[in-house]
């Protein structure tokens, strides 16, 4: 199955300009990273969306998607329909890969979809962020994060701030608390979940373009050259520097 992509349909350069205002210091981080070139994910049902979701948590991407294309290919390489993964022996769920606990949370997937806990892509579009996070997260294995990473580039909604999210944590971190590029990022050096929703008051109604620069700034951390190394000083230069220092 080819993906295709698309642009939010969200106004992005005025999303821009509004956080830039609002927040000066998140507006020196978009102008260190250049444009919002964020693009969404094809336009799959919900239920094909968190088929995927599912398949691809804890595993990296490239193992998640020989797997994801298994699961279709047992299905003659069109998606399954809830129907036919409820039908689908767990023989065919585990040779594509999947461990039990995904197949077990790939059939309540089914099952909820069919008994209309997980809304049609028609009825999800008019559903508030908060709706949707209630309605999905009654599913097997899919937590309030899934969703709003499913809320961001699936759905492409614009004021979502997923404070669980390491990368957007760790980018506040860099962005806000001082932490600097080259320095090892312990959990303590990392925003508790209240600070960010304090500071993310203003970036309303645009949180998931500025949780988009986050993880830009963690890219630009990446990227950043290592601090260079300093040479011990010697006793006896230290020794000389104190007097100086005394005169």
């Amino acid at each position: 199955m080819r993906k295709t992509s698309r642009k939010p349909t969200y106004d992005a350069a005025v999303a821009c300009l509004e956080l830039a205002a609002a927040d000066p210091k998140l507006g020196k981080l978009m102008e260190r990273c250049g444009p919002f070139t964020m693009r969404l994910a094809s336009a799959q049902s919900p239920f094909e969306a968190l088929v995927e979701s599912v398949v691809y948590q804890q595993l990296h991407g490239k193992a998640a998607a020989t797997i994801h294309r298994r699961l279709l290919e047992g299905f003659g390489s069109n998606h399954p329909t809830p129907e036919q993964l409820l039908e689908a022996p767990n023989e065919q769920l585990r040779a594509a890969g999947l461990s039990a606990n995904k197949a077990l949370a790939l059939r309540d997937l089914a099952a909820k979809t069919l008994d209309g806990t997980v809304p049609t892509l028609a009825r999800i579009r008019r559903m508030s962020d908060q709706a949707i996070i209630d309605h999905l997260t009654q599913v097997r294995g899919i937590g309030r994060w899934t969703v709003e990473m499913m809320l961001i580039f699936r759905l492409g909604r614009p004021d979502v701030l997923p404070v669980s999210d390491y990368g957007v944590r760790k980018g506040f971190a860099l962005t806000f608390m001082g932490v600097k590029a080259q320095q090892k990022i312990t959990p303590d050096l990392l925003p508790k979940p209240d600070e960010m929703h304090r500071r993310g008051q203003r970036w309303e109604p645009w949180r998931s373009i500025a949780s988009w620069y986050m993880w830009r700034a963690c890219d630009l951390a990446a990227a950043a050259p290592p601090a260079p190394a300093t040479k011990p000083t010697s006793p006896a230069k230290r020794k000389s520097e104190t007097a100086s220092n005394g005169k």
